[in-house]
């Protein structure tokens, strides 16, 4: 049995934050991964948005880590050479019935602590995006895009710099509480004591929780995967800004993200499923067409499938909104063990600050 004083369970983009962060202060970082490399789920299938902060609940883990993540992770990618452009985005009012939701998503914003928010009219609209259809549209300056696999490439790299370990092909099989430690056992008969045990296992995190003990179902923390495809087309050309159309209750809708060689890329939808599954298929073609219309001209047969990825959610299909759950859980019964459930987005803007959200429990 091998002892380890920091057991991160699960390579995302969080886990990979958390053993940088953690091996600057703490000795025996051990990050265990079941794939046979860092963020084959989450974390690479997504739309590479560095978020701003505007659409979550003001106080909330959501928002306080995705403002405070913001500058973070533009930070290290400067520090680091990681490729990113900070491009800002439009939140774009296709219809006066969407104006309000504008301004309250300004108001929230600004609460959350976003700067530089500003509601523009259609000229100014047509001035910066010629071919985007709006009546007005929420102008965000710190919102950007970055390449997500350079950002866990080179957190990775650092992880090994410090001294944290990343071991692959290493799942989970069986935790167990001893007296002053836990005992970790994985399907290839590996064991592991470790003294604090962090959850990070993304879409598998609640079955995690489940093995030490914890009533997932008890404590309402059941994830729901929620799936999204995109699209992308090579016909548009000379979009400078993310185009956002206003959020539904489930997603921030089908929007228009320029990826850093300079192509469109439409997505996600969002619909829940019960297996991780990324086949696609065009079922949900006519649908995007339909979205995407709404706020650029387009046609149909210029949209060619891209890819997929599923989200772990709290949130379930009837639900408005779940916050990260971030919690050490000696209340109940399981102190030094660390779950982290439900880090869908801003999960990939908020990965450092959510590794020093833990460290700053773990000095607590």
């Amino acid at each position: 049995m091998e002892k380890v004083n920091i057991l991160v369970i699960g390579a995302g983009a969080v886990g990979l934050s958390l053993a940088k962060v953690l091996s600057e202060k703490f000795e025996d970082v051990v990050v265990v991964e079941k794939e046979e490399s860092f963020g084959r789920h989450t974390s690479s299938r997504n739309s590479e948005v560095i978020h701003s902060g505007i659409y979550y609940p003001q106080n909330s883990l959501k928002a306080r880590l995705c403002v405070e993540g913001v500058n973070l992770l533009y930070d290290f990618a400067k520090e680091n050479d990681v490729p990113f452009n900070n491009c800002g985005k439009l939140v774009v009012a296709t219809c006066e019935e969407e104006i309000p939701e504008l301004t309250e998503l300004k108001e929230n914003g600004e609460r959350n602590g976003v700067k530089g928010l500003e509601i523009i009219d259609r000229l100014k609209c047509r001035e910066l995006e010629p071919q985007i259809k709006a009546i007005k549209a929420l102008k965000v300056d710190s919102t950007g895009i970055l390449d997500t696999h350079k950002l866990m490439q080179k957190l990775a790299t650092i992880d090994e710099e410090q001294d944290a370990f990343l071991v692959y092909e290493m799942e989970v099989c069986s935790i167990e509480k001893s007296s002053n430690s836990y005992i970790v056992k994985f399907t290839n008969d590996e064991v592991f004591e470790a003294n604090i045990v962090i959850n990070s296992a993304g879409l598998h995190a609640d079955k995690i929780a489940q093995m030490v003990g914890i009533d997932i179902k008890k404590h309402d923390l059941t994830l729901h995967w929620c799936k999204g495809e995109y699209y992308k087309t090579s016909k548009i050309k000379n979009i400078k800004r993310l185009i956002y159309p206003v959020p539904t209750t489930i997603s921030l809708g089908i929007h228009l993200t320029v990826n850093l060689a300079g192509d469109c890329r439409f997505g996600p939808n969002a619909y829940y499923v019960d297996e991780i599954n990324y086949a696609m298929d065009e079922t949900h073609k006519d649908a995007f067409f339909e979205s995407i219309q709404k706020y650029i001209n387009i046609e149909k047969d210029w949209l060619q499938l891209d890819d997929c990825g599923v989200r772990a959610k709290l949130q379930k299909p009837d639900e408005k909104f779940r916050d990260f759950y971030i919690q050490e859980e000696s209340e109940k019964g399981f102190p030094n063990f660390i779950n982290l459930i439900g880090i869908e987005s801003p999960g990939l803007t908020s990965c450092l600050s959510i590794a020093e959200e833990v460290k700053r429990m773990l000095k607590n």
